[in-house]
């Protein structure tokens, strides 16, 4: 009994990680990661899994490359438009300001680690909820 007097018991209280906000933030830190592994490798391909059916009726699981697209394009004077996407449109920081400009493509990881840290500290919450809201006024309307 004397290990357990030398050690510090507290309650257990479990972190609700399944929270919208949390949610939210988890998703759009993996499609930050993979522009990361895109601004480091021009070549490099994200996976994921797809189900076949063979000829005999089983079905196996097969990893295939999945499309994804960049999320900069460098403009006629030579600087470099930034947009980060929820989705598959680009978030708007500011009113009818959808993306960063960089010098050149060489600030691009750096700034796309910015925006990480960003969102791991729940500065864009607001703006993907806002973005989210707009998407759903759309649906309802058509």
């Amino acid at each position: 009994m004397s290990v357990l007097n030398s050690l510090k018991l507290v309650t257990y209280q479990p972190v609700n990680n399944s929270s919208a906000e949390i949610t939210r933030r988890r998703k759009i830190i993996v499609k930050i990661d993979e522009q990361l592994a895109l601004a480091a490798n021009p070549n490099y391909q994200a996976m994921h899994y797809k189900r076949i059916k063979d000829e005999d009726g089983s079905e196996r699981k097969i990893e295939v490359p999945k499309r994804l697209k960049r999320w900069w394009n460098a403009t006629a004077d030579g600087k470099v438009n930034l947009t980060i996407r929820y989705g598959s449109k680009p978030i708007e920081f500011a009113k009818g300001k959808n993306a960063i400009e960089l010098a050149s493509e060489d600030h691009v990881a750096a700034t796309l680690l910015k925006i990480k840290e960003a969102v791991q500290a729940g500065e864009l919450d607001e703006l993907i909820a806002i973005q989210l809201s707009t998407r759903q006024n759309a649906a309802v309307k058509k």
